[in-house]
């Protein structure tokens, strides 16, 4: 899953001996889903941040199988499809040179989810990205067919489910329902981090601020390329994932700056409710055992559930900005900013960015 969007979930009826989605939450079972492989990709070298565009899937599969594999290890039920902005119009965007279409894309994206899924107990879940052409405003004929692209393949794949990236253009929560192309759906509504401080505590890895505004200043001005000192702890995410399960959540997964450590916390935290530990745990102490083997007795010390729930994280830089500011906070749909162009960007577009940008600082 990738950033700017807010998530829902349609199912189809799974045709393997696997449980499905559906069958295990009514079986009162905690699903754990997987994190945000365009960040995590982006930083392994294989994505290219600003386009964002997943053709790693067929460029570099290895690492793509072996991130599927280290959330699995570390305690996913299910492996969402690398298909992040893995449309034909997003692919042409921005003078992109065009290798796979998103048709390729997606198929190898799902076999590979597939084939991870396999090694262990868990589903496949095709992501329906959102669309350029939307924010340009195209028509609503032109938007469907993308998105029916997209599906095509995941029904053409069989996969478990779906998690469709909708947005509309008054930041409200929108369900997708794709009855429209009629192969039957029923909804499972979930939420990414763009609109408030709620859904950022549940479903991204960056840490939230004491108030909304600060938070929107904190990660608006970071993102996408300076977010590591937002990131939030192991400790932190166990402390999300028991506020997410005394809710009443029992799918928990992540969006962007998800790592599988962070997984690991959350199938950590929820290990009385599963009945299991991951594999992942092989190597991980729990709240920080481990160092009692440390060489320092000063970090040998912290080997202890106390110090990590009481720990407050701070950036760790001398001088930091408490405080910095947005760049464009609640620019939408249908703004002239938005409007998507396949040349790459001008050097006299980028003049009147760079001002702007010095004008904001």
């Amino acid at each position: 899953m990738g950033p700017g969007a807010s998530v829902s979930s349609t199912t189809f009826n799974p045709a393997g001996t696997v449980a499905g989605i559906l069958e295990r939450l009514d079986a009162g079972e905690v699903v754990i889903g997987d994190g945000g492989f365009v960040f995590a990709l982006e930083k392994r070298g294989y994505v290219k941040a600003g386009p964002w565009t997943p053709e790693a899937a067929a460029e570099y599969p290895e690492a793509v199988r072996q991130l599927h594999r280290e959330f699995l290890r570390a305690g996913s039920n299910v492996m969402q499809t690398f298909t992040f902005y893995a449309s034909d119009d997003k692919l042409e965007n921005r003078g992109n040179t065009q290798r796979f279409t998103g048709e390729q894309i997606n198929e190898a994206a799902c076999d590979l989810a597939r084939e991870v899924a396999d090694e262990g107990d868990a589903l496949v879940a095709g992501g329906v990205s959102q669309t350029p052409s939307y924010l340009s405003c195209k028509s609503e004929e032109d938007v469907k067919a993308i998105f029916k692209k997209q599906i095509d393949v995941f029904v053409k794949k069989n996969v478990d489910f779906l998690i469709a990236e909708v947005c509309d253009g008054h930041k409200t929560f929108v369900a997708a329902d794709f009855n429209m192309f009629d192969y039957g759906s029923q909804p499972i509504v979930f939420v990414s981090f763009s609109f408030s401080i709620i859904t950022i505590i549940i479903a991204v890895s960056f840490s939230p601020t004491d108030n909304k505004l600060r938070l929107q200043n904190h990660l608006h001005t970071f993102s996408p390329t300076a977010l590591e000192p937002r990131i939030l702890t192991r400790w932190e995410m166990q402390k999300y994932a028991r506020d997410a399960y005394n809710a009443g959540i029992r799918y928990i997964g992540g969006c962007c700056g998800f790592e599988p450590y962070h997984i690991r916390a959350v199938s950590e935290e929820l290990e009385p409710e599963r009945g299991f530990l991951p594999a992942g745990s092989e190597k991980h102490g729990k709240w920080g055992t481990g160092l009692e083997l440390h060489t320092k007795p000063w970090v040998r010390a912290r080997a202890r559930r106390e110090y990590w729930e009481k720990l407050q994280p701070a950036s760790g830089r001398p001088f930091c900005p408490s405080m910095s500011k947005p760049d464009s906070w609640g620019v939408t749909k249908g703004h002239a900013d938005l409007m998507q162009q396949k040349e790459a960007t001008s050097k006299e577009q980028l003049k009147v960015l760079f001002d702007k940008a010095t004008q904001n600082v």
